[in-house]
């Protein structure tokens, strides 16, 4: 295995086993499921600014429905472990980082939401409830990791989505990623990367 593909894989490989792991535990699965939404409704609260601005609204949108809302994204994420080898072979070492730092982000948080969700004590999921787990939960170095990582990221795509050469070669992939059974990814990876996301 390519060894730059290996830490990816890896992030992924622990992503699967946590869904695992909630497919066997109906009682963790609905608590998590609680948690993400809470988080994407307070996220929509929270940045109701975003979401109504010219110049963000696309993108936050985005962000809400493809990375951070309570959805399932196995599907995506079994296409994606399938051409990490390839992708870090055919890429820019620069592109290779963002895709790092995607897998490392997304297997944090997941580890995070299900910390929060084995300390959630209440059948529903309020302000309060949501508070006491969250201090249960703890762990501020993984806290800040996130957020080191979310605008590491920001910053990356910001530039990256305004190469007008890999928006065309991602339009060029819809046939051969149909064909591959790919398409879960190529939506992600397309409507991540259109220009009227990051216009500006």
């Amino acid at each position: 295995m390519n060894d730059r593909a290996k830490p990816i894989l890896d992030a992924l490989q622990l992503v699967d086993g946590l869904r695992t792991q909630r497919r066997q535990d109906a009682s963790l699965a609905l608590r998590i499921g609680q948690v993400k939404s809470y988080q994407a409704d307070r996220f929509a609260n929270t940045y109701r600014d975003l979401l109504r601005s010219p110049r963000y609204q696309m993108a936050a949108e985005f962000f809400l429905s493809e990375l951070y809302g309570p959805q399932e994204f196995s599907d995506r994420d079994a296409q994606f472990a399938r051409v990490v080898p390839s992708l870090v072979r055919m890429f820019p070492k620069q592109l290779h980082g963002v895709l790092l730092d995607l897998a490392a982000l997304h297997a944090l948080s997941e580890q995070m939401d299900t910390a929060m969700a084995n300390r959630i004590a209440t059948a529903t999921l309020d302000t309060h409830s949501y508070q006491v787990a969250w201090q249960q939960c703890g762990r501020p170095e993984s806290r800040r990791l996130q957020i080191e990582l979310t605008l590491r990221i920001g910053r990356a795509l910001e530039r990256l989505t305004r190469s007008r050469m890999l928006r065309t070669a991602l339009r060029l992939m819809r046939a051969p990623a149909k064909a591959a059974n790919l398409s879960a990814l190529q939506h992600v990876l397309e409507t991540g990367f259109t220009g009227r996301f990051w216009r500006y």
